[in-house]
Order: structure tokens, then C-alpha cells, then sequence
């Protein structure tokens, strides 16, 4: 494994931070695309932009509008969107890190041809359709229902946590369409226009930071096109789980991390000597797990490099992500004092609001994707060799 990029991807990593630092607007904590409708028009318009230069989603095949980068290319990309805090609509993380992969793997050339070229200009705002009130963790015993009724299947029931879905113009899905079947293979992963289907429902779901980003969507009779189903019907947990394994492979989040960092001993240097041996040594830790974090970012990169699919590999750079990120923020919070609990709406807040904002926001992350306690069942069982139960 090499640990250095060349010099084509560092020549890369100088034009895209050229163009960021160009068109990106200044940071604002309380200016979130995911819940303020200003800062997601704004988005809107910066996706637009990546899409007119083919930067949305540069490593896929050129037939599907990629680039045809290497996942080292890729990697630049991201780390570099994430260190500048590059917004983003669904279009990015849904779209480009999760179902596109999944289509060009599992979907049919109609499916690919209508999709792929909407996620690469930036028009397609997707959302997730997985996590239901019983099903989170046990996703498999999801019980929203799809019935074949001639050329379409008729949903009903219920999925919750829905990140953006009050603005995504798709949804994929997954629904039980054989409930006589063992569950992990009863179930059908489906492609949903939630904007122009009658019978679905969203409606807000306020978090603890008093932010709408998840949603509830209720189905009612919501017929969706049989052509719409990806892969085989009954068999949508594979192609649900091949997804998963690509929402888990970034390294966005820890070079956002290691923006935070930076900021927090650019702060810390002008402080009080007291100050700063209080805190210098607990700042100096995060910095080097963060750059673990980091180097088991590249080695998935790695994998996917050599067609490889990570899978437990996946699991353990989600653990450590969402863990280390909740560290990092209540330790910001803490070392700011007082002045640090101070949210994005005051004026006088430090880093515009980040520390609290972020330290609210890291809590779910190590529930969301996947509990961490899921995956590190995931690690002991594809990744030890133990056993089950």
C-alpha cells in the first residue's frame, strides 16, 4: 500500500482547492445545506457548476458520465470537498456515494441510462428509504409491504429518519414483497419519483438541535413501476447491502475532522500558557487518531483500487469516524468554555456556532449507517472468524 500520492493527484488536489476556494461561500454553521433552505439553493448551484466541469462523480465509467478518474483521483476529491466544507443537496452523498454505485453494479441499462446522467448533472436529490420505527439496527425486519398488481408494485407503510427527503425528487427503498419468506430474503429494493407519486407523505422530524433535516414518509397505496425494481424481486437486501458498504467507505469526514483540528490549535495558540498546557497534549491526541482515521480511509481507497469490495474493512472506519468525531467536538466545546456552548444564531459565537452544532449533530452518528454495536458484530464474525451467537 502506498501511503503518498503522485504527482498527478496532487496536481489534481491544487485545482479543485482553487476552484473551492473560488466558489465556495463563507462558512456559517447555522448556513447548513441539509437544513436551511437558503444554504440548499446555494448548493443546488454548486453541484451545477461540478456537473458542468464532470466533477460530480469523476471516477464512474465515462459511458456514465464519469470522468473515468482512478479511485485515487476520487479520493482527492473527497478529501478536499470535505476539508472545505463542500455543501451538497443529497446529489453527492446519496446520489454519487450510494445509489449510482449500486446502480452500475445491480441496475439494468434502462435504470442506468435514466439515473446516472441526472445524478451527474445534479438535478437528482435522493433520500433513503430504509430505517422504519421497528426496523433500525434489525433493518431486516423492515415491514413496509410492496404488492405486485400487474406492472407496478402498491407500497404501503412507513420509513423514518429520512435525511432530506422534504426535498429529495427520489427515494430508493426497500419493501418486503414475500412476507412467508425468512426475512433477509423476502425483500425488494425499489427506485420511488417521491416527488410526483401520489400517496406519499412526508412530514418533519425536528432534532435535538432544533434542525429539520430527517423526515417521516408514510405510503399509502403508492404504486411504483415494476421497472423501477433494482436487481431481482426477494432479493433487494444484497443489492441494499452493496450499498451500504459504499456509504461507508469516505474519507470526506476525516479531513473535515482534521479542519476542525486545525482551527481548534489556531485558537489554542493564542491562548493563556496555563490554557495551553491544559489542553495541548488531549488537542496533540486527536490530531494523530484523526490521522488514523485517515490512513483507514486510504486503505479502503486501496481495495476499491485493486477491485476489491471492502466490507468489514467499511465497518471499522465507521466505528472509529463516528466515534473519534464525537471526541473531537466535546472535547472543542469543553476547551472553548463557556463562550463554546454558544449556537450559530449568536453573533457572538466562536467559529460561528461549529463546536455545539457539531457536538449535537455527532451524537446519532454512531447509530446512523448501522449501529457501531452492528458493526463491530460485522468485524467479529466476516473479520475474526467468529462465531455467531
Amino acid at each position: 500500500m502506498d501511503l503518498k500520492f503522485g504527482e498527478r493527484e496532487e496536481a489534481l488536489r491544487q485545482q479543485v482547492r482553487s476552484f473551492l476556494l473560488e466558489h465556495l461561500p463563507a462558512r456559517d454553521a447555522s448556513k447548513d445545506a441539509r437544513t436551511d433552505d437558503e444554504a440548499f439553493e446555494a448548493a443546488k448551484k454548486f453541484n451545477a457548476e461540478l456537473g458542468r466541469r464532470g466533477w460530480i462523480a469523476p471516477a464512474w465509467p465515462k459511458e456514465y458520465g464519469g470522468l473515468g478518474a482512478t479511485i485515487y483521483e476520487q479520493m482527492v476529491f473527497n478529501e478536499e470537498f470535505g476539508y472545505y466544507g463542500a455543501p451538497d443537496t443529497g446529489t453527492r452523498g446519496f446520489g454519487v456515494g450510494m445509489i449510482g454505485p449500486t446502480l452500475i453494479i445491480h441496475g439494468n441499462d434502462e435504470q442506468k441510462a435514466e439515473h446516472l446522467p441526472r445524478i451527474n448533472s445534479g438535478e437528482a436529490i435522493w433520500c433513503q428509504g430504509y430505517s422504519e420505527p421497528g426496523a433500525g439496527s434489525d433493518l431486516a425486519s423492515l415491514q413496509t409491504r410492496a404488492v405486485r398488481d400487474g406492472d407496478d408494485y402498491v407500497v404501503n407503510g412507513q420509513k423514518i429518519w429520512t435525511s432530506g427527503g422534504h426535498r429529495a425528487n427520489w427515494m430508493f427503498l426497500l419493501a418486503r414483497t414475500d412476507p412467508d419468506a425468512p426475512k433477509h430474503r423476502g425483500i425488494s429494493f425499489l427506485l420511488l419519483d417521491i416527488k410526483n407519486t401520489p400517496g406519499v407523505q412526508v412530514r418533519p422530524l425536528i432534532n435535538m438541535h432544533n434542525r429539520h433535516h430527517f423526515n417521516e414518509v408514510f405510503f399509502e397505496d403508492v404504486r411504483i413501476p415494476r421497472r423501477n425494481l433494482v436487481g431481482e424481486e426477494n432479493r433487494g437486501w444484497y443489492v441494499g447491502m452493496t450499498l451500504l458498504d459504499f456509504e461507508r467507505s469516505g474519507i470526506g469526514t476525516t479531513a473535515a475532522h482534521r479542519h476542525t483540528l486545525e482551527r481548534l490549535a489556531g485558537w489554542l495558540q493564542d491562548q493563556s500558557a496555563a490554557k495551553r498546557d491544559k489542553y495541548r497534549a488531549g488537542l496533540a491526541n486527536l490530531v494523530i487518531e484523526n490521522n488514523v482515521a485517515k490512513y483507514l480511509g486510504y486503505r479502503i481507497g486501496d481495495m476499491q483500487s485493486k477491485g476489491q469490495h471492502p466490507n468489514y474493512e467499511a465497518s471499522v472506519i465507521k466505528i472509529f469516524q463516528s466515534e473519534l468525531g464525537q471526541r473531537i467536538y466535546r472535547f472543542g466545546v469543553n476547551m472553548l468554555g463557556l463562550p463554546g456552548q454558544l449556537l450559530p444564531e449568536e453573533p457572538r459565537a466562536l467559529f460561528e456556532g461549529e463546536m455545539p452544532e457539531s457536538y449535537m449533530s455527532s451524537v446519532p452518528s454512531t447509530i446512523y449507517s448501522g449501529s457501531n454495536e452492528i458493526q463491530r458484530n460485522i468485524i467479529a464474525t466476516r473479520g475474526l472468524g467468529l462465531p455467531r451467537g
